[in-house]
């Protein structure tokens, strides 16, 4: 194990003193089980606060952090040429100047595009046949003065005469809208805050509508607003009770109605409201069931519903009138079909979409719905990723897609359902240079002990080969929520690729590579499948030649860092070095708490241990925090946020902490905390380069020197 842990002195400087942070006595009992905490301190009380203003933190819970700052910084100053290297390189790639393509809509076609240097793009639009361009919304200007700048929405009134648009200036997550008249660009002084970021314009552009945050952040109400009007007056339109649930907002695609979809991890609950008509109220489409989940577009008089009812796990698409739209109406146009699951829908006044992925690999499905006739869109390479842009127009021949793999970069595509002709718009640039034929992507599956087979997606370069000793190998897993990894394009993983490593995915159990049920394999009581999903990847990656045990660097983020903090406990040997992104690590706490956003949501993906004395013991028993033990740990780093709402600041600030004071060896373990930013790091494209090059820098000063 020694050697394997053992990481090249030289890459590190320890001389750097860690930080320790302070212990204070700190007991809770559960079911008779009690809970000693000493870092408990450092979930500051006044979280809330601390959301909307980083510098309400308390000045001891501040201080430690930045501690952990200056010493991350002090242990990682051997890297500063590699990681300035790296950034440059990773820059390179970028073209500067990039803009999407035009998308159509009324007599204009919208876009967003970024100035060279600029770290904020513009929203623009011009004459649809073509004249001057219009900038609506400079990003870069707006951001000036900010250390945080996202916008979240950008969206132009029917009548093409009004932006609404929503900005979160501290990393929280909470979106201020404001809106302007194009004519001459000016905001209006009426500002609707507390928002989550989405918007929804009234069919006679005086009102829109969204999601108001509450005082837990959670997403709670819809409210109509009438632009010029005091947001205090504005009208409650739907308001959703429980906590479990969370409550979305999105146009149709007719653009006659507002959709709300109310949310929980197992089930779903979808209103219409009329876009034309402020005096209708919502119209629910079938009440929420245990188990049901479904999504809806309204076509005319009828109501396509992307479901799951009556046991088909991985979704058929049924059909309704739109005069009654419950359950009992729901006619099947899609069929169920194990293991094929579908993914999105949309439709089109003469055609219906639907995107289905099947053993990981997607497809895109066109049907004539004049004709019923039906074809697909499909790609030859052994891994790719593909991309549903329906745009704005609804009564269209044309349907955007995006293509990419893990060798080839994103290529836009407009597709003429009609004629089926397929045309390039755009092919994203690699202004440094980039070869595919120099890089080779290879699907692999690697055998669970249980005889599953957990799909793996690999980019190496042409010229390795697998077996004399491997390579080193950055092995990034998620495995939660559904949420599938695609095998897409990123160019800054060609840094690490191009200094000899291998790069792999592996899809475990808790993403839907496999369809609904590799997720359903992957939570709850059946969660620690994840875990041994990863370490068996591991474990094949290593027989198979691609690495050795010891040269691997894992990384996953959010969930995913869940994932590393359990397999660095149960499998350090495996490892040269773990990242970390904002690491829910300390599982078993964050559950026990119902005030904190996303607990009562989350107890169906993890289980309630306030409720159920067994699933207390099961997070108890791989909870990251909970189950860290003297033994020598890889070289681990981690990044967090203050403002972070989904995994909050302190989770990792604990586990760095409590593993810190608990390893026999190895390390060193590092936290960088971002003063002024919250769940998605930097927002400027390229601050965002900086935590990307940390991390690149940092697996290549654990990984050995290998053959390659």
């Amino acid at each position: 194990m020694a050697e394997a842990l053992k990481t090249d002195g030289a890459a590190f400087d320890f001389s750097a003193t860690p930080p320790v942070a302070e212990r204070r006595p700190f007991r809770m009992t559960t079911h008779g089980r009690v809970l000693d905490d000493p870092y408990a301190w450092l979930a500051a009380d006044n979280w809330r606060e601390v959301l909307r203003d980083p510098k309400k933190l308390p000045g001891d819970i501040a201080a430690l952090i930045k501690a952990e700052n200056a010493y991350c910084a002090q242990v990682v100053a051997p890297l500063r040429q590699l990681r300035k290297t790296l950034v440059a390189e990773m820059r390179g790639r970028i073209k500067e100047d990039d803009a999407d393509v035009p998308d159509p809509d009324g007599p204009y076609a919208y876009y967003g595009r970024f100035r060279e240097g600029a770290e904020h793009p513009i929203a623009c639009r011009a004459p649809r046949d073509g004249g001057a361009e219009t900038i609506l919304l400079d990003g870069e200007a707006l951001a000036k003065g900010h250390d945080f700048f996202d916008i979240g929405d950008a969206a132009h009134s029917p009548d093409h005469a009004q932006l609404a648009w929503s900005v979160d200036d501290k990393g929280s997550e909470l979106y201020a809208i404001r809106t302007r008249a194009l004519a001459d660009g000016r905001d209006r002084s009426d500002v609707v805050t507390d928002t989550e970021g989405s918007i929804v314009w009234s069919a006679d552009s005086k009102a829109f509508y969204y999601v108001r945050v509450d005082e837990n952040h959670r997403t709670a109400q819809v409210f109509r607003h009438h632009v010029g009007a005091d947001p205090a007056t504005d009208r409650l339109i739907i308001e959703e009770p429980d906590g479990a649930w969370f409550v979305e907002l999105e146009e149709s695609r007719c653009r006659r109605f507002a959709i709300v979809s109310i949310r929980g991890h197992d089930a779903s609950e979808c209103w219409l409201v009329d876009l034309a008509d402020a005096d209708a109220p919502p119209r629910l489409v079938a009440r929420r069931e245990p188990k049901l989940r479904y999504d809806v577009e309204p076509h005319g008089d009828v109501l396509y519903v992307m479901n799951n009812a009556e046991g088909a796990d991985d979704f058929r698409i049924s059909v309704a009138p739109l005069a009654t739209p419950e359950r009992a109406y729901w006619r099947d146009v899609v069929p169920y079909r194990d293991g094929a699951m579908i993914v999105a829908f949309t439709v089109y006044r003469n055609y219906l979409v639907w995107m289905t992925r099947e053993n990981s690999l997607p497809r895109i499905m066109i049907r004539d719905l004049t004709s019923g006739e039906e074809h697909a869109i499909a790609f030859e390479e052994e891994a790719y990723a593909l991309g549903l842009d329906p745009g704005l127009e609804f009564d269209t021949d044309r349907l955007r897609f995006t293509y990419c793999s893990l060798t080839t970069p994103q290529e836009t595509y407009d597709y003429d359902m009609k004629t089926r002709a397929r045309v390039l718009r755009k092919r994203q640039e690699i202004p440094s240079g980039h070869d595919p034929k120099n890089y080779v992507t290879r699907r692999l599956f690697a055998p669970a002990a249980d005889g599953e087979t957990i799909p793996v997606t690999l980019l190496h370069r042409a010229t390795f080969t697998p077996g004399r000793g491997g390579a080193p190998l950055l092995l990034y897993g998620y495995g939660a929520y559904g949420h599938a990894l695609n095998a897409r394009f990123d160019s800054d993983v060609l840094s690490l690729v191009d200094r000899g490593f291998v790069y792999a995915l592996a899809h475990v159990r808790g993403g839907t590579e496999k369809g609904w049920r590799w997720y359903e394999d992957g939570k709850l009581e059946r969660k620690p499948h994840t875990f041994s999903d990863f370490i068996a990847v591991a474990k094949h990656l290593v027989k198979t030649g691609y690495t050795r045990e010891g040269a691997i660097v894992a990384q996953g983020a959010s969930a995913g860092g869940l994932l590393m903090g359990v397999v660095a406990n149960e499998a350090p040997q495996l490892f040269a070095g773990i990242i970390a992104g904002v690491p829910f690590v300390d599982v078993l706490h964050t559950m026990l708490r119902d005030d904190l956003p996303l607990t009562p949501p989350e107890w169906l993906e993890w289980g309630n241990p306030l409720a159920d004395e067994e699933v207390y013991d099961r997070l108890a028993a791989y909870s990251p925090y909970d189950n860290i033990r003297a033994q020598a740990y890889p070289a681990i780093l981690s990044i967090a946020g203050v403002t972070d709402p989904r995994v909050t600041y302190w989770e990792p600030l604990k586990w760095i902490a409590k593993l810190r004071a608990a390893m026999t060896g190895g390390g060193p373990a590092l936290l960088h905390t971002h003063m002024g930013a919250g769940h998605s790091g930097a927002s400027g494209r390229f601050e965002a380069l900086e935590d990307v090059a940390l991390e690149y820098a940092f697996a290549l000063a654990c990984a050995p020197r290998l053959s390659c």
